[in-house]
């Protein structure tokens, strides 16, 4: 796996047009319409750390989980530098061996950290992920749909700054069912440029599959909603969030 690491000095740049905030908010806005009023966090996939941090300076307390070490040095900078009440806490962990010291009132994951996960291997990462979410605690994660990766197929992405040039090939295979991000990376030392290179892949989601998957490893009352949105997604949205809450 080589995701996530030249990229991620670079990543929070490239993702600038994202509206965190109104992400954090909808967060926010989730946990009270689902009846769920978390102390503790558990931010999976966490990135650079910018929901973690936004969502600490809301008065949670909250943990990131991410497999980059890269990522999780960006993330830190990025907490050293807020003002919490409880400053946010940083693990680096891969997903599927997930092993944390106590429960979280609520999980989350953001900007299709799941897509990552083969499907082989979801349902195992839904169990190690409720064995660290309290018995009526919330989980909330997004997916990718196969028609945002049918939209993308063939498509070439361009960003730039006067210090890098970023660009992103996006290939959509569908029997595979795998959306392949190849990532050239070009960095400016001194006068020279050097180039480095990564490969990212997404995973289509089976949506009734990973919704009987939540419902066998821990959770229930399992819902789908479109974008940033309470309401069912609709045949061609480009993203789902899925909600649940664990059992007991």
């Amino acid at each position: 796996m080589n995701e996530y690491c030249s990229l991620a000095n670079f990543y929070d740049r490239i993702m600038c047009d994202n509206d965190y905030e109104a992400w954090a908010d909808y967060f926010v806005k989730m946990f009270s319409r689902m009846g769920a009023e978390p102390k503790t966090i558990l931010d999976l996939a966490c990135g650079t750390g910018i929901i973690t941090c936004l969502l600490a300076e809301k008065g949670y307390e909250l943990i990131g989980v991410d497999v980059s070490p890269d990522m999780l040095m960006e993330a830190n900078a990025r907490a050293a530098e807020g003002k919490f009440s409880v400053a946010p806490m940083f693990i680096n962990q891969d997903l599927r061996e997930l092993d944390l010291y106590g429960t979280s009132d609520a999980a989350i994951c953001s900007f299709d950290g799941f897509n990552y996960i083969p499907p082989e291997e979801l349902a195992g990462v839904f169990k190690r992920v409720s064995y660290f979410v309290q018995p009526g605690g919330v989980f909330i994660f997004d997916v990718n749909t196969e028609a945002k990766f049918r939209k993308m197929d063939g498509m070439t992405y361009i960003d730039e700054d006067e210090d890098f040039f970023c660009a992103w090939r996006t290939d959509y295979y569908e029997e595979e069912r795998e959306c392949v991000y190849g990532v050239d990376i070009f960095r400016r030392t001194g006068k020279l440029w050097e180039r480095t290179s990564e490969e990212h892949v997404e995973y289509t989601p089976d949506l009734a599959a990973i919704s009987a998957m939540l419902s066998e490893n821990g959770f229930e009352n399992v819902r789908l909603f479109g974008e940033l949105s309470f309401e069912a997604p609709g045949n061609d949205e480009d993203r789902v969030f899925i909600c649940c809450r664990r059992k007991g």
